[in-house]
């Protein structure tokens, strides 16, 4: 890796120090425990939630004479990952033990890949709004086994260890340093996230562990040399990893700008303090005595294999992304909050296809979406279905209600359910159209206010007046377009 990189810095990233702008350099490691039914050495359970150490075989146990067999649904899933990130994947890759000793580690070392990964370089994109499109390399991805979890709140001075993770497949994927402000550290994570659920190789629930992310921070003057980096581990959150950035970065600032050194280490980050805290000096790869582990034969992958998968994969965010822009035409940004989430994703096209693609990204991203967030609901959870919804725009579209009925509606089926149809029919909510009738309340409204059609006239913007006493009268059910152009007609507007 070289001292300095060749992306341009923005000026909108820096941070304001007492000597002058400084531009923090951010790398991640995204520990994502792979989605198969059982470990990656062992057909023990990965099923989350169990009694402790209920998922726990004599090989994640590491008793003596067992054997890693390798589970190729995880390889798979590598694989599948690494064409969903636009990576390479090696033909080769090797199984490594990486030595370190704890508690909750029963082999006293991990087996994981070092310099023969099972996915070499790929990149993941960020729309970062105004200022465009952001490119974050991935540098690897390779598969290794979790460690137990150590558990000390349980006695006052005992320890227990739960191996029900142990053995458990993740995959580690690593980026480049190409990540300047804590908010692209989020959208990357966001994205990574993302595409990982499109393709259905993990679930990315932060709060159960399955996705997690070491940091790595450094400061520097803009564009110069890259300064020494410090680790945090561990981060569950993308709200922790915002605040773990911007506390690690002005605390390597509030240092250099002291005269003092940022010695290299790992951190922690404290969630109620806000604070990272030293845990460790930081490890270099011969600290863990790689090598390659005995028990396991080099994974060979061949092309059809690789091409066997690739085949299958689903369409991705990115893709989906340009497929929605055109197909429905809308905003990239609407496309953007639609994919967001696959089920997200799959709403709005039960929603949209055969209708006004406008319009349904409309009531799906403000007012379904928005109510969901309200209520803190989940798409899948929602009381209002995609055909129910879809039902209310036939009826905007089709001219039988208004937008300020359509939305009273709205409100009926997601608290009573029903047809949307039926609905409109039973309670007399359908949208006043009849010519006749319209023209007679307009009349009898423009015969009551000479005054303010005299304004009117001198001032045509003042037509919103009589569209609202109209609508007023009608109770809202009179077309708003038939409204606005019998009253210009009768005002000669």
């Amino acid at each position: 890796m070289s001292l300095v990189d060749s992306r341009t810095p923005n000026p909108k990233n820096f941070i304001k120090g007492a000597s002058g702008d400084w531009e923090v350099v951010i790398g991640l490691e995204i520990h994502a425990q792979v989605t198969s039914e059982s470990k990656l050495f062992s057909p023990s359970s990965t099923e989350f939630g169990q009694e402790p150490n209920a998922n726990v075989s004599f090989i994640d146990a590491a008793m003596p004479g067992m054997l890693p067999v390798i589970n190729e649904e995880c390889v798979r899933q590598a694989i599948r990952t690494g064409l969903g990130l636009k990576a390479k994947i090696n033909n080769r890759s090797i199984f490594d033990r990486k030595n370190y000793f704890y508690p909750d580690l029963p082999q006293g070392y991990q087996i994981s890949q070092y310099k023969d990964p099972i996915v070499g370089e790929g990149v993941v994109k960020l729309d970062m709004g105004e200022d465009g499109i952001v490119e974050v390399g991935i540098e690897r991805l390779h598969l290794e086994q979790d460690a137990g979890k150590s558990i000390h709140d349980q006695h006052p001075n005992m320890s227990y260890i739960d191996l029900n993770r142990s053995g458990v497949a993740l995959m580690e994927i690593v980026s480049k340093p190409d990540i300047r402000s804590s908010e692209e550290a989020r959208a990357y994570i966001a994205k990574l996230r993302t595409i990982l659920r499109y393709l259905g190789t993990c679930d990315g629930n932060m709060e159960q562990g399955s996705l997690r992310a070491d940091i790595n921070v450094s400061v520097r003057a803009p564009g110069g040399e890259f300064g020494t980096r410090c680790e945090i581990k561990n981060i569950n959150s993308m709200r922790f990893a915002v605040a773990a950035i911007e506390y690690e970065a002005r605390r390597q600032i509030d240092i250099i700008e002291d005269g003092g050194v940022v010695e290299q280490e790992t951190r922690l980050f404290d969630a109620k303090t806000g604070k990272t805290r030293s845990m460790r000096s930081k490890e270099e790869a011969h600290d863990y005595r790689y090598f390659p582990d005995p028990d396991l034969l080099p994974l060979e992958i061949s092309d059809e294999y690789i091409e066997e998968i690739a085949k299958n994969l689903p369409e991705l965010p990115d893709e989906k992304h340009e497929r929605f822009i055109k197909q429905y035409d809308i905003t990239s940004y609407d496309a953007s909050v639609l994919v967001s989430s696959k089920l997200n994703a799959d709403f709005f096209e039960e929603v949209a296809i055969g209708r006004n693609g406008k319009l349904a990204a409309n009531w799906v991203i403000n007012e379904l979406f928005g109510r969901l967030a309200k209520e803190e609901l989940s798409i899948s959870n929602s009381p209002l279905s995609a055909k129910q919804l879809g039902e209310i725009i036939d009826l905007i579209s089709n001219g039988d209600i208004s937008g300020k009925i359509a939305k009273e509606l709205f409100e009926i089926v997601w608290n009573e359910g029903g047809n949307p149809s039926e609905i409109v029919e039973k309670r007399g909510m359908k949208q006043l159209s009849d010519i006749a009738a319209i023209e007679k309340m307009i009349d009898e409204i423009i015969e009551k206010n000479p005054e303010q059609v005299a304004k009117v006239k001198e001032k045509p913007k003042l037509i919103g007046w009589f569209v609202g006493q109209v609508m007023k009268a009608s109770q809202g059910k009179a077309n708003p377009q038939a409204v606005n152009k019998i009253l210009r007609e009768k005002l000669d507007i």
